[in-house]
Parts: C-alpha cells; structure tokens; sequence
C-alpha cells in the first residue's frame, strides 16, 4: 500500500510536468515544505518545531530513566491495573517490544527522536542556498546540529545502534536504513556536536535564551566521549574545563536552581522549556509526582483528579526509602528535593493531613506516609496539570562532577577531587579527602537526582548491574504483592531497551536487539 501511494504521487508528478494548470502541487492557501523555507525568519520557526520534541523526551525519561534507576518506584493502585503492561513492567526488568504499544504508555522514545531528526535535517540540507547574514546562518546551523546530536544520542544510549539519517528524506527508499553501529552513531554524534561547538557563542549573560549554546554542545561532546564504546576521557576533560572557564557558576541555594521566576539561570547549560497558561506549552510534572490522593489540593494548593490509574494521576517516580537514607545527614539537598506526604488510609485511598521535611522523618503512630519529589513543587497553580517548570538537562554543578569523574577514570583523583568538594560545599557537606570512582557516582546520584541521569549514569559507569540487581532483591522484600518474575532479568540485555515492535514492522531491515 505505501508503495502504491508514492507511484500515485509520483504519477501525478509526471502529469503536471505535462501541463502545470492541470494540478497545482504547491497550495496557495497554507504554507507547505516547498514555499515555507525562505528567509531567517522562516529558519528561525522552524528551529521551534526543532526543539519542540525535547518536551516530550524529558516526560518519556521520567518512566524509562529515572524509574528504571534505584531513585524511584512506583504507588501501585489495586483499583486500576490500566498501567501495568505500559509501565510499571519498565520499572521491574520485564519489558518487550510490544511494551511501547500499550495504552498509556509513556511515549514513543523511537519516533519522537526521529521527528527531531527529521526537523534539524530539513533545517541543515536547505539553508545553505537561502540568503541570509552569515553570522545568524551560521548560528541556525550550530542549533539544529546540536539538536541532531542530541538527539542521536538520546537514541544510541537507549537502543544501541539505529539507523543513520543524515540528510532530509524526499523518497520511500530512503526512509528505510540498516542499523548502522553504536560507534558509527557516536563518531556522528560527535562530529555534529564539534560543529555546534564551533557554530555557537558562549553565554555572557543570564537569564540566557534557552535556545543551544557553545557549552551546552561541549557537555553533549563530553556525554559522548565517556559513553562511547571506546572511552576517550581526555578528549572529554578538554571539553570540561572550556565550560568550566565559560561565565556559568553555581547558585547559592541549591533549591533555587529549579524554580520557574529562576529559569535558564547561571547554573544551567541547557534546559527543556516549558510555559503554563492556554498554548499548550506547560508541564505536568507535579501532577505525576505526588502521591495518589483524595486530595491534591493539600500538596499542590489546587484540586484536580488524582486518584485513577493514569501517568497523569500521580503515583509516578516516588523516592526509594534507599534513596532517602543515603543522603549525608546535613546534606541541604535532601529536603530541597524531597518531601513527605503524611495522612490515612481508607481501603485503596491515601488522605493528604499534612507536607513535611524529608531529613529525619519519623512517621507518627497510626500515619501513612509517601516520599514525593519537591523540587519540581512550586504552587501556587491556577490550572490542574499546568505548571511552569522548565526541565534541566545540563547543569554546571553535573560538569563538575563529570570531570571528577573523567578525571578519577585517567588516574588523575587529586584534580578531581576540587571539582568533587565544589559541588559538596553548595549543599552544606565537608569536603572529601579522596576522589574515588564511587564517591564521584555517589555525589552525582544526589546533585541530579530526579533529573533522569541515574540510569544513564549507571549504565555509562559500569555499575547498572551489579546496583540493580541488588536493589531488585531490596524491592521484592519490601513489596510482596511484586510478582516472581519482576527484576530477574537484570542483564547485559537490558542496558539497551528493545527496538519498539511497531518499528520493525515498517522496516524490515531493522533487527531486534539481542535476548529480546
């Protein structure tokens, strides 16, 4: 059938190259790809639509990064299973290629990837012929290279190898590509980030844009060189240290970092954007995040149905006890990102009475209490599921500890360990004597913890295994009801997620990942 539809488009082609009045392929009355990509203006929309995929990555990480981690599980809700095969299947090591499939799933990681892609090609194959200042070209160019970078790697360090599309696509042929290898996807990753690098400016002034910078294309540079299958930590300590001579800084109050009035400040490098009111631009995440409640209206200030089963009713990405024990005792960003929600039970439903500290919690006789994340929690609202968080992706206070990290891995522990006690300081700690492999992960857990790194993180160190293991055997402990199977296939397989089943289907030159 698709064959079919591109022989009639192809047909109907060859006819009006006959007689052009017989069917006007270019409609007068909206805008299509042949008339739209113009000037600078038409460019700088179409960056827009670039970017607008980022959204829905940061909301899909939520279930597939932070929850696949040690960080976060999950309130199960008797009364309404309608998530199970979709998600909660994800958090125990039992997904397939089918699981992306069910309904309320948590999106479509593949194609939402590859809409971006699709996007920035569509951006870089047609500016060069356009007329416009060669500094804003220039500029579009480092943009749209980020962002299929970006992308890309969002794509390899989930899947593995996937096809390459490099260029726009025009035909069917073309739509349809092999999986090209891991190391071929990082070695494109990094030469589209190296143009970024060279193409963007540095930041001078904060608040910043929100759109792509130099440093924001060196973190993802640094990504890429310590996630590749062939390390290269020196090339990734060079990229380091320019962001650490560029104008970012921490902020003095850890908290202060996530708030809305705050966005794109000193400390961030990229972050996703997001703005509540009727554009459909605004986030939900504290919806997602608080517990299961009568009554949402004790935590978030405003009413709204939390009580069913979907990923918009909270329940989602709840704080392991582990979690919270393993923060140092005077560690200030333990209450900045977490809080308890204390009430009563009532069968299956939670009553909120009360939102109290996470640091020394003890839950009074005869109280329930769930862990929820605080640092996304900013009221007051005016709308249910509108809220005006940005997401981070790179922050400063993550290239310090990254170049701890690439610098305990090259042997150099006395350079890491400024960078390590920098972070440390910020949230109230001593410093630290020794930088070591595990104390680096360890800082890093807590500074971007609920930001979606810990599995990535896990995977790019070398300790998913060994720590999910272990933390599969603490859950099925804790939770009974987690059924026999759940985190038994804790293996080399599920360090990549299989490719959807749905993708294979429209290309049969795609193979599966191995053990799925």
């Amino acid at each position: 059938m698709k064959k079919l539809a591109y022989i009639f488009i192809a047909g109907a082609i060859s006819i009006t190259s006959c007689k052009k009045d017989f069917l006007n392929l270019v409609p007068e009355t909206y805008q299509s790809s042949a008339t739209f990509f113009r000037n600078q203006n038409d460019f700088e929309q179409a960056l827009y639509g670039a970017y607008q995929p980022l959204r829905t990555i940061a909301t899909i990480g939520i279930y597939q990064d932070e929850m696949r981690s040690d960080n976060t599980f999950f309130i199960i809700y008797p009364a309404d299973r309608g998530t199970y095969m979709s998600v909660e299947v994800l958090v125990q090591f039992m997904d397939d290629a089918n699981t992306s499939v069910q309904p309320n799933n948590p999106g479509n990681r593949w194609g939402t990837n590859y809409t971006g892609i699709s996007r920035a090609n569509a951006i870089i194959g047609r500016i060069q012929n356009v007329e416009m200042p060669e500094d804003a070209k220039k500029r579009i160019i480092g943009e749209a290279m980020f962002l299929r970078a970006f992308y890309y790697f969002d794509l390899v360090t989930h899947f593995g190898g996937v096809p390459l599309h490099v260029e726009e696509v025009v035909s069917e042929e073309a739509s349809f590509l092999e999986r090209s290898s891991a190391a071929a996807v990082y070695d494109q990753i990094i030469a589209d980030a190296q143009v970024a690098a060279d193409n963007l400016a540095t930041v001078t002034s904060f608040p910043q844009s929100g759109r792509a910078s130099k440093g924001a294309a060196k973190m993802l540079l640094a990504y890429a060189y310590m996630s590749k299958p062939t390390r290269q930590y020196d090339q990734a300590e060079i990229h380091l240290k320019d962001i650490v001579n560029m104008n970012y800084d921490l902020l003095d109050d850890y908290a202060d970092v996530f708030s809305p009035t705050n966005k794109n400040n000193k400390e961030s490098i990229f972050e996703v954007q997001y703005q509540a009111g009727d554009a459909g631009q605004q986030s939900d995440f504290m919806w997602r995040f608080i517990p299961k409640t009568t009554n949402p209206a004790a935590i978030l200030g405003i009413n709204g149905v939390s009580i069913a089963g979907g990923l918009r009713s909270g329940g989602w990405n709840i704080p392991t006890q582990e979690l919270v024990d393993s923060y140092e005792t005077d560690d200030e960003r333990l209450n900045a990102s977490i809080a308890v929600a204390e009430g009563v039970m009532d069968g299956d439903f939670f009553t909120t009475e009360t939102v109290k500290d996470a640091n020394g919690y003890v839950p009074p006789p005869g109280k329930v209490y769930y862990y929820f994340i605080r640092k996304y929690l900013h009221p007051p609202y005016t709308k249910e599921w509108n809220t005006n968080d940005n997401w981070p992706v790179y922050r400063f206070s993550g290239a310090l500890l990254l170049l701890a990290e690439a610098l305990v891995e090259q042997g150099k522990e006395g350079d890491a360990l400024p960078y390590l006690n920098r972070v440390r300081r910020r949230a109230g700690l001593a410093d630290l004597s020794v930088a070591t492999k595990e104390n680096v992960a360890d800082e890093m857990r807590h500074e971007l913890a609920f930001e979606n790194h810990r599995w990535t993180d896990l995977i790019r160190t070398g300790m998913a295994l060994q720590v999910m293991n272990a933390y599969g055997q603490e859950m099925k402990a804790l939770y009974p009801w987690l059924i026999p199977q759940a985190f038994t296939d804790i293996t080399e397989k599920r360090l990549v997620y299989p490719i959807p089943f749905r993708e294979l289907q429209i290309n049969s030159k795609l193979e599966q990942n191995p053990g799925y």
